[in-house]
């Protein structure tokens, strides 16, 4: 333990007076009041933090004007199920607004995908495979992944390489991908989905379960742990500051409360009545007198959310790939003479943002168990929405993975709480646009007082 322990003796000052530039977290964690120690010796992003006090309001404000509905398990559950298609999305949205670009097609993309993909499991592979075969929604999936990808493709090579603004580009791309989802299926809605498909949706069966849930959230908790070890570790075989030890003990018990208390939540979200009894039934299950409690679990298009969250904040921040993202959003002139292929990057940022766009729709085609022409409407809106609030800059440069998924659970929940209120759906695209412009509003407030 000699090895982590911060050092104590001051450091060594100048002759007017000032500290060397080489202190330590200790030194600097002891510079002004307790609330700013604590948050300089954590490293705690304020901003994300103010995000995370802003849902709370809004949490428990809901749930006090709804008389106790909004903050219940099966709310919450459903919440977090809905937030899931927009949070995928929101997360390749932050690559490309980090790159001064904007994306206004990718509702489109969702509902064009989405299509193919239900076009495919109900009408074209049954015909070649039959009815319920294991492979069917596998290429069905497979297929709306790579349209997704050639679609954000050509719109990546519009941009970079005709010199066409992204926001024309994906403007056409909005309207052409929407007639073109009519055009697949003649305006006709496609539905039953694959079973096996189904359960990216969510629902009864869509879930792991309370005891997987567990398994889940432990894994997670190690993780966090072993992350908090590691990037210690790494500190120290380069030589960059470490935080005091308290503050590493405090950010893993932070952690690992969340993801508990998030499955805690999700394991108290029980069957439906009638379905239970129809599985107790079914499985020769004699039904107790009190009633038989049945966890739900983690939903799995949480799952693959977090999932997509973890790949893309570990392209963001750990490949060479999100390096030169940053570098193009923060000086574009700057980054071509360094060497970096800025038109590739591009193209690739699209591409990744088409695949996203597919992931998305398999979440939202299979929650709904159809594929609509509607699906994906305004997506587009709510996905720039949660980027832009979850701290992007629309100058370029800036942005999280973790703050534009927070976004967009931020942004569900507002309609959630509206849906809730019994507010109609004009007023709550009044209510999403104000917010919208608000986030905006502060962030070039921010970004002019850090200057």
């Amino acid at each position: 333990m000699a090895d982590m322990t911060q050092p104590t003796t001051p450091p060594p000052h100048t002759s007017t007076g000032t500290s060397a530039s080489t202190s330590t977290p200790t030194t600097r964690a002891s510079d002004g009041n307790l609330v700013t120690r604590f948050f300089r010796a954590t490293e705690i992003d304020t901003r994300l933090l103010g995000m995370v006090g802003a849902l709370l309001i809004i949490w428990i404000g809901f749930h006090i004007l709804t008389g106790g509905l909004f903050l219940t398990p099966r709310n919450l559950w459903f919440l977090s199920v809905q937030t899931a298609s927009v949070a995928v999305m929101a997360t390749g949205m932050v690559l490309v607004i980090v790159t001064r670009n904007i994306d206004l097609s990718v509702g489109s993309i969702l509902g064009f995908t989405g299509m193919i993909m239900g076009v495919l499991q109900a009408q074209l592979l049954p015909a070649w495979l039959g009815f319920d075969h294991p492979a069917t929604w596998i290429l069905a999936l497979a297929g709306g992944v790579i349209v997704g990808g050639l679609i954000g493709t050509l719109h990546g090579v519009i941009i970079a390489f005709l010199n066409v603004p992204s926001f024309i580009v994906t403007l056409g791309g909005l309207l052409v991908w929407r007639g073109a989802t009519w055009y697949v299926t003649s305006g006709q809605t496609v539905a039953p989905m694959d079973a096996n498909f189904r359960l990216m949706g969510g629902g009864t069966e869509g879930s792991i379960g309370a005891t997987w849930s567990w398994v889940v959230g432990v894994i997670a908790c190690l993780a966090i742990i072993a992350a908090i070890i590691n990037a210690r570790h790494q500190r120290k075989r380069f030589h960059f500051p470490r935080r005091p030890l308290w503050a590493e003990y405090v950010l893993a018990a932070l952690g690992c409360a969340i993801v508990l208390g998030v499955v805690s939540i999700a394991n108290h979200y029980y069957w439906p009545v009638n379905i239970a009894r129809r599985y107790a039934e079914a499985n020769g299950i004699a039904w107790p007198e009190t009633g038989l409690l049945i966890p739900h679990g983690i939903a799995i298009p949480v799952l693959i959310a977090v999932g997509v969250g973890i790949v893309m904040t570990f392209i963001a921040t750990r490949l060479r790939f999100g390096r030169y993202v940053f570098a193009i959003g923060g000086n574009p002139e700057a980054a071509e003479l360094a060497g970096i292929k800025t038109r590739w990057v591009t193209v690739k940022i699209f591409m990744l943002m088409g695949v996203l766009c597919a992931i998305a729709a398999a979440i939202s085609t299979a929650r709904l168990n159809a594929a609509t022409n509607a699906q994906g409407e305004l997506d587009e809106l709510y996905t720039i929405a949660a980027a832009v609030i979850g701290g992007t800059s629309l100058s370029g440069g800036i942005g999280t993975i973790a703050g534009a998924m927070l976004g967009a659970l931020l942004m569900q929940s507002l309609q959630s709480g509206m849906v809730l209120l019994g507010i109609d759906t004009p007023f709550q695209r009044v209510v999403v646009g104000m917010v919208l412009v608000i986030a905006v509003w502060l962030d070039t407030v921010y970004r002019a007082r850090a200057k």
